[in-house]
C-alpha cells in the first residue's frame, strides 16, 4: 500500500529519492526478513533527548586487552538460543576442549594460529569464520596474540540458501576450508586432558594419549572456516541491500551477518547510502567491528560491540549523512548478529559498556 507524495512524484522504491527535509523510517517484522513499511518523517527516529529504562543504544568499547579476557572467553550477551563472547589468548589453550553444549563459531579478530580437532588441522587467520560442531574435541595453539568474537548455538550454523543469485553468490565453495584427517601434534605428555561442558559445567577426563589421534573421516559433520574477505557482498546501484541480504550463517532463531568492503549506491539514483533508520521490532541487534572507517557510526573503533535492543530505533549517526556525501565506497568490515528474542548483557558488559553511548545521536 502507497499513500505518500511529494513534489508531485511518488516514492516508488524503499530507500530511494526520500523527499528533502524528511527521514525515512523503516517498521519491519522478523528481522529484516518480514512485511516492513515505511515512514517518511519530519524529524530522525532518533533524536530524543533522553531515555530512562532498559532500551537505551548500548555500547561496549574496544577491551581485549582487559584483564577478565585474557586466556579465556567472557560472556558478554546471551539468551536461550546463543552466547556471544570475547577472549584474548597470547598462549595456547591449557586442555583440549569440547563443547556438548553448544555449536560454536569463532571469528578472528587479530592473530594467527591453529585450531587442531579430532577431524584434523586448520590454520586461523585475521578475519577466519571457523565453524565447530558440538562435540567436537579440539585445541587451539596460538602463534601470536589472538583476539577472538565466539559465538555459541543451541542449534547449527547453517549456510543461507542462495536462491536466484545461484550457488557461487557470496563465496564460491572451494572458498571454504575443509580439514584433513590428521593426528595432534603433540605427543610427549604423560596424560592429556579434556574439558567437556555439559549444562554449563565442565568435567575433565584424562587420557593417556592425544585424544586426536583419528587417521581418517568421512561424513557432513565436520569442522570448517570461511574468510570474511572471501565474502562477496550483494550490491545494487539502485537500491541499498537490507542486512538480510549479507546473511552468512543461520541459526534458529538468529542470524550472523558479514559488512564488507564494497561500492557504495549511486548518489545520481537519489539512492540512500548510510544504513537506514529502522525499528525491526522482532530482533535484537549486535554488531561486532573488525576494521575499516566505520562511517556510519561516530567515534566507534575498531573491536568494539554495538547492542540495540528491539522496541528502539536505530540507525546512522548524524554525521554520517554528511560524511557519505563523496564516498564511493565503504572499505569497513563487520559482523552482525540479529536475535529474535531478547539478550541479556551480563554483569561484566554493564561494568565495562560506554554508559553514555545512547547520547551520540544527540
Amino acid at each position: 500500500m502507497e499513500n505518500f507524495k511529494a513534489s508531485g512524484t511518488y516514492t516508488k522504491q524503499a530507500h530511494v529519492k526520500i523527499p528533502e527535509g524528511l527521514y525515512e523510517d523503516e517498521h519491519g517484522r522478523k528481522g529484516f526478513f518480514g512485511r516492513v513499511s515505511q515512514l517518511y518523517r519530519e524529524n530522525p527516529p532518533v533524536g530524543w533527548t533522553h531515555i530512562e529504562g532498559e532500551l537505551k543504544p548500548q555500547c561496549l568499547p574496544p577491551c581485549f586487552d582487559h584483564p577478565k579476557l585474557q586466556n579465556q572467553f567472557q560472556i558478554v550477551l546471551k539468551n536461550n538460543d546463543c552466547l556471544i563472547s570475547l577472549g584474548a589468548f597470547d598462549k595456547s589453550f591449557e586442555n583440549f576442549y569440547r563443547n556438548a553444549d553448544y555449536d560454536e563459531l569463532f571469528f578472528i579478530h587479530e592473530g594467527e594460529g591453529k585450531l587442531e580437532t579430532q577431524y584434523g588441522h586448520l590454520d586461523c587467520i585475521k578475519g577466519d569464520y571457523i565453524v565447530v560442531p558440538r562435540g567436537t574435541t579440539y585445541k587451539y595453539y596460538t602463534k601470536t596474540k589472538t583476539k577472538i568474537l565466539k559465538i555459541e548455538s543451541k542449534s547449527e550454523f547453517e549456510e543461507p540458501t542462495r536462491g536466484i543469485l545461484g550457488p557461487n553468490a557470496l563465496y564460491d565453495q572451494t572458498a571454504k576450508v575443509v580439514p584433513e584427517a590428521a593426528v595432534g601434534t603433540e605427543s610427549d605428555k604423560k596424560e592429556y586432558k579434556v574439558d567437556i561442558k555439559r549444562l554449563g559445567k565442565i568435567t575433565t577426563v584424562t587420557y593417556p594419549f592425544n585424544p586426536l589421534d583419528a587417521k581418517g573421516w568421512k561424513g557432513s559433520v565436520y569442522p570448517w572456516k570461511i574468510s570474511i574477505y572471501d565474502y562477496c557482498p550483494i550490491m545494487s546501484h539502485k537500491y541499498h541491500i537490507p542486512p538480510s541480504g549479507h546473511t552468512t550463517f543461520l541459526c534458529q532463531n538468529f542470524v550472523v551477518c558479514s559488512f564488507v568492503e564494497r561500492p557504495l549506491e549511486d548518489t545520481k539514483e537519489g539512492v540512500l547510502k548510510v544504513p537506514f533508520y529502522h525499528s525491526n521490532i522482532d530482533y535484537d541487534e549486535v554488531l561486532f567491528y573488525h576494521q575499516g572507517n566505520f562511517f556510519s557510526r561516530d567515534n566507534i573503533d575498531a573491536g568494539a560491540l554495538t547492542f540495540h535492543p528491539q522496541g528502539i530505533h536505530h540507525g546512522p549517526h548524524p554525521k554520517a549523512f554528511d560524511s557519505v556525501n563523496d564516498k564511493t565506497h565503504t572499505d569497513e568490515f563487520a559482523v552482525m548478529i540479529d536475535t529474535r528474542y531478547p539478550l541479556i548483557p551480563t554483569n561484566w558488559w554493564s561494568e565495562n559498556e560506554n554508559k553514555d553511548y545512547w547520547k551520540s545521536w544527540m
